[in-house]
């Protein structure tokens, strides 16, 4: 269901800039621990501080950003997003050259990366649902999301070949030029962007408008279980991601490249789940797929737990891998849709920018406490409490569908 059929031109630039910050990304992925461990020599303590840095405090940073672009014309914000990714990411290369690179001086791009990254996804957001009206949207949000899994299944490859041939730094500074790519996309999309209207709203910002976007979460009875669902889910996953890389690079002495494999190859389902989605939800409707796809997804993870050494071990991860991001690949689709759906235009930014926040905080705390814990019972065992607690996650999806807010004509005001 509309799988082929075109969104109009300025859909098409705002998917062309995301895909090749996308690539651009996944490219760089282990880019900046592999530059912290074989340039500056960092132990696992201060690669580790590198990761969690980057999310908890990127995230607090980021905390100003959603109120103040409510009210902003948001391409302007994403092209800037843009413009402060690449300067930031281009001072690694620089001062490498330079010979002046630090340790601190990673962990300040990484920070300043991640706010920026929180800032723009919510800033595309509300551009994404001024520009997509009614059944479009659920078929754009497919788009990217199958975009999202290409990305993922062959820029980690790629990258790694890259740093092999170039080096880490190389990446870095391949990433930052996608960010200028994208920023020029954005721009390319052209046409008239109306000023988002103050509506009873005074003209600067307030303490009380930080917390906006999470007081219209909280108060809202179909958002509030699928925030703490997608939240809770998100970081069990992650928590577990190094605990896997340790148990099967270390424990069970699986080479370098079939865990690679083992992640990149499952990422297939993603695509087979994002080109589904619509053609689900209209066979079965959005809610009971949102509802369907949501619990399975929490089903696979306790099967990370078993893993074993050799064929049979590989081909279990990857089997239970590509059944978790086949559900994801369907979900996430369905609930980007059904959020955008039931937020109201002036406050897009804000909700999707608290979404944001409380995730990459949640994920920065979650790794940090299942890193602990595997410290004491051993990484398959936190491994499979991570998988036992996601088992309940599905109590957290909203039970009951609300029809989505009434579409409003766009209200512009002059500067």
């Amino acid at each position: 269901m509309g799988a082929r059929r075109s969104l109009g031109r300025q859909f098409g630039w705002l998917w062309a800039a995301y895909a090749v910050s996308a690539f651009g990304t996944w490219l760089a992925f282990d880019a900046f621990p592999i530059i912290a461990i074989v340039v500056l020599h960092a132990g696992s303590a201060e690669v580790s501080l590198l990761a969690a840095a980057g999310l908890a405090v990127g995230a607090m940073v980021a905390v100003p950003l959603g109120p103040w672009m409510e009210f902003r014309r948001k391409r302007p914000v994403m092209i800037a997003m843009d413009v402060v990714r690449f300067a930031a990411l281009m001072t690694v290369p620089v001062l490498f050259l330079l010979d002046r690179l630090t340790f601190a001086q990673l962990v300040v791009v990484s920070v300043v990366v991640s706010a920026a990254d929180i800032a723009f996804t919510a800033a595309s957001g509300a551009c994404l649902k001024a520009l997509m009206p009614g059944d479009d949207l659920l078929v754009a949000n497919g788009r990217f999301e199958s975009t999202a899994w290409t990305a993922t299944m062959v820029g980690p490859p790629i990258g790694g070949a890259a740093v092999g041939l170039f080096g880490p730094v190389m990446t870095v500074a391949a990433n930052a030029v996608s960010f200028l790519l994208s920023a020029a996309g954005i721009r390319a999309i052209g046409g008239a962007e109306p000023r988002p209207a103050r509506t009873g709203t005074p003209s600067r910002l307030r303490a009380g408008d930080l917390l906006e976007g999470w007081r219209y979460i909280l108060t809202h009875p179909a958002l509030r279980p699928l925030f703490f669902n997608t939240v809770l889910v998100g970081g069990l996953i992650m928590a577990t991601a190094p605990l896997l890389a340790v148990l099967m690079l270390g424990d069970l002495g699986f080479a370098p490249w079939q865990y690679a494999l083992a992640f990149a190859l499952p990422c297939v389902g993603g695509l087979i789940g994002s080109r589904l989605s619509p053609r689900l939800v209209a066979r079965f409707g959005r809610h009971r797929v949102m509802l369907t796809t949501g619990a399975l997804r929490a089903c696979w993870l306790p099967g990370l737990a078993f893993v074993r050494p050799g064929v049979a071990g590989l081909v279990l991860v990857m089997a239970v891998e590509l059944g978790l991001i086949c559900c994801m690949g369907v979900f996430n689709p369905v609930y980007a849709t059904y959020r955008l759906e039931r937020t109201p235009a002036d406050r897009v930014a804000r909700t999707l920018s608290a979404w944001s926040v409380s995730s990459k905080a949640t994920i920065a705390a979650l790794t940090a406490l299942w890193g602990l814990l595997a410290g004491v019972t051993g990484p398959r065992i936190a491994v499979a409490i991570a998988g036992l607690l996601s088992l309940a996650t599905p109590l957290l999806l909203p039970r009951h569908e609300q029809a989505p807010l009434p579409e409003q004509e766009p209200a512009a005001s002059h500067s």
